[in-house]
């Protein structure tokens, strides 16, 4: 097994997940009526993938699931790029979202298996990077093709069918353990505080991302009366901070620690937020999505950080139970969007951000707690 080439294709698998998170939000004012309610389907199809992943993961291994979910993640971008019946178009966001929960678990999952102590969080933080390029590039292809939404769908798709073929060729490690885990055992992590706690904390950071991913482009579009165009670079701008948030933290994880450096990126995301509140042009309003990505992107590198090195055995399992219950904020953040925008409320969507961010600064410290009773 070469071990750069699995990597490779974790960052592959994850830059798909990344586009998952981001597939609605340029396109959403394309979609026509009922469009609104389509981000809760991918919430509901992530939380699926999610469940499915982590014990199949650790009794046989990470190739076929990898290439299962990409797969399903690809059936779903070809039915919003040919079909626009609103029934066909839930269908796909859920095979989209089951796809992209796959990856996102598996990916992370794979990773913190390849790495001892002492790489795994660089290497995470180089995962999460490649989340962030996903979700850039997805959102450059829509911003050069405003009128054309397809397009950018189809380019996707070519790309991730080769990806499919690379998964195919290449070896990947065994199943850990080697033996079959039965499902009670599987259940029996649900007893360790830290694995709840720090699953809360995604759960806020899970329905920041929905929101913010799904959303913030219609806010921009409605709230400061801009174009689909101009309103698409929000995206970019948060992808990039998040980006650079991601780039440079495997240095700043090791200078400061896990639970310091996170505090002072949702700093930073509050920040954003605060300004996003008060923007009234598109230049403080890119300003504002810069400074949220550059602090909300560095959450799920921490976090599993931390579950890979506490749960080291049965990683696959506990990062399937942290996402599934960290994807069900997402539903819950989509859904409560959704409403608001279905009603024309777009003011409440600084406010809804800003509940996630305070959410997980609350959360945090007693995640930290939590861990020595593991």
């Amino acid at each position: 097994m070469n071990k750069n080439l699995v990597f490779i294709a974790a960052c592959a698998g994850l830059a798909f997940f990344g586009i998952t998170m981001l597939a609605l939000g340029p396109i959403l004012s394309h979609l026509g009526e009922g469009s609104n309610a389509l981000p809760s389907t991918l919430s509901i199809g992530i939380i699926i993938g999610t469940v499915v992943f982590g014990p199949i993961v650790d009794r046989f291994g990470y190739k076929w699931m990898l290439i299962i979910g990409a797969l399903l993640a690809l059936t779903g971008i070809q039915g919003l790029a040919n079909f626009n019946r609103i029934s066909i178009l839930h269908l796909s966001m859920a095979m989209l979202g089951i796809g992209g929960g796959i990856l996102n678990g598996e990916t992370n999952a794979l990773v913190a298996s390849l790495y001892d102590d002492k790489k795994r969080g660089m290497r995470l933080s180089i995962l999460g990077a490649f989340y962030c390029i996903g979700a850039l590039l997805w959102t450059l292809l829509n911003y050069f093709s405003p009128e054309d939404y397809i397009l950018p769908l189809n380019i996707t798709s070519a790309i991730m069918a080769l990806f499919i073929v690379f998964f195919i060729l290449i070896r990947f490690p065994d199943a850990h353990p080697q033996e079959s885990i039965p499902l009670k055992t599987s259940l029996k992590l649900l007893k360790y505080p830290a694995l709840l706690l720090f699953a809360l904390l995604l759960f806020f950071q899970s329905g920041f991302e929905g929101a913010s991913g799904n959303f913030t482009v219609k806010y921009i579009e409605n709230f400061l009366e801009v174009n689909s165009e101009t309103a698409t670079l929000t995206l970019t701008m948060m992808t990039v901070g998040m980006l650079i948030g991601r780039i440079f933290l495997g240095s700043i994880m090791k200078r400061l620690g896990n639970s310091i450096t996170l505090y002072i990126y949702l700093i930073v995301a509050l920040s954003g937020v605060a300004l996003l509140c008060y923007s009234t042009n598109i230049l403080a309003a890119y300003a504002a999505m810069a400074l949220v990505g550059l602090g909300v992107g560095v959450t799920y590198p921490v976090v599993f950080n931390y579950l890979g090195a506490i749960f080291k055995k049965q990683s696959g399992t506990a990062f399937s139970i942290a996402i599934f219950l960290a994807f069900w904020g997402q539903f819950v953040f989509n859904k409560a969007v959704g409403l608001f925008f279905d009603d024309g409320q777009y003011g409440y969507f600084p406010y809804i951000l800003a509940l996630a961010v305070v959410g997980m600064l609350f959360v945090m410290p007693f995640a930290k707690r939590a861990i020595r009773h593991k």
